[in-house]
């Protein structure tokens, strides 16, 4: 058992409760709040709007970029959620191509496949999906943790897999960066969204691709903020961002203020810290649910699901502990703000 392990950043967090569920929702930061009310308060007062804060874009595509390492600030494009972002990837396929899935993906993953109408889906397991891959397949998207139980996809095989039979991968992050290193060059096309571990906003998302794997895709409804000079063609469009950028949507400057605050503390305290920070407290818990009979999905993550406990939510929503129930497991997420306390009150919660 460890002993002492405090949080990461305890001056930075006030929660009332005992919470895991970082997994839906990342907590503020004091820093973020701080510079929020501050944005907020110049604004009420007639001194300045939010989009004062677009000063702020460019340093957050960099801070994405050097948490998604090889990554260049000019492959990172803004968004508001990972769909709408894979959208021209899934657009730029041939009808009839062949997409391959993990069974029990997150939807907002599969869902610009499956309905856009004439492409032939095919899922299989997590862990077949590198045997899966054939020479038919023009593209793997699957994320890097899975949602529902937190099982890490093997990126460095997939990757292989793809590569022997010509298929582009896309890969969201949303459930990994923050607390689990990644490289650029492990995919071709990145999603991620920003308001989970990144301890960010739920308008900002971010789409990551290098020149020759974005070449084939074309945005889809464009906005003012994807020209290649934005402020000199706002009323006579001529050219798209010859990079990356192409695929910007217009920012939530306020989720761009919290965002980039966020993402502050992660690069401060480092994903290397986090990840053993995050990891050693989810084995302390999974031991623990061992020891009350439990059977958590085996594996190392910072997320641990207990299958068939959902029935179970009510007793943890009595003790103050936060969780989720997912797909009839119970979740939780252990992030920089909790200590080996809240792994403590969650056990005792689950005690029979």
């Amino acid at each position: 058992m460890l002993q002492g392990m405090s949080s990461l950043a305890p001056e930075e967090f006030r929660s009332e409760t005992t919470y895991l569920n970082t997994a839906s929702h990342g907590l503020p930061a004091q820093r973020a709040l701080t510079a929020l009310a501050q944005v907020n308060a110049r604004w009420a007062a007639g001194r300045g709007a939010p989009m004062a804060g677009d000063a702020l874009v460019p340093e957050l595509r960099a801070k994405f970029a050097r948490l998604l390492a090889g990554a260049h600030p000019d492959h990172i494009a803004l968004g508001s959620g990972v769909a709408g972002l894979i959208g021209p990837v899934a657009a730029a396929l041939a009808p009839g191509a062949e997409v391959l899935l993990a069974v029990g993906e997150f939807s907002s993953v599969s869902m610009p496949f499956v309905h856009r109408g004439d492409l032939r889906v095919r899922m299989v397991p997590l862990d077949e999906l590198a045997a899966q891959v054939r020479p038919e397949t023009a593209l793997v998207a699957v994320s890097v943790v899975q949602s529902a139980d937190g099982r890490i996809t093997d990126l460095t095989e997939l990757r292989t897999a793809t590569a022997a039979h010509g298929a582009r991968l896309l890969v969201d992050a949303t459930q990994a960066a923050g607390w689990l290193p990644l490289n650029f060059a492990d995919a071709d096309y990145w999603v991620c969204a920003t308001f989970k571990w990144l301890i960010g906003a739920r308008s900002v998302a971010f789409f990551a691709a290098a020149p020759e794997a974005a070449a084939g895709l074309r945005p889809i409804g464009p906005s003012w903020y994807a020209a290649e000079d934005r402020w000199a063609e706002i009323y006579d469009p001529r050219a798209l961002a010859a990079t990356t950028r192409r695929f910007d949507a217009t920012p939530d400057w306020l989720g761009v203020v919290a965002a980039s605050a966020g993402l502050s503390l992660i690069e401060e305290l480092t994903v290397e810290k986090i990840n053993a920070h995050n990891l050693d407290l989810a084995d302390r818990f999974r031991a623990g649910l061992i020891e009350l009979g439990h059977e958590p999905v085996p594996g190392r993550s910072a997320i641990v699901a207990v299958p068939g406990a959902a029935d179970l939510a009510p007793r943890l929503e009595a003790a103050d502990v936060i969780a989720s129930a997912r797909a009839g497991a119970l979740r939780f997420a252990f992030h920089l703000y909790n200590d080996e306390t809240d792994v403590d009150r969650a056990l005792n919660a689950l005690v029979p």
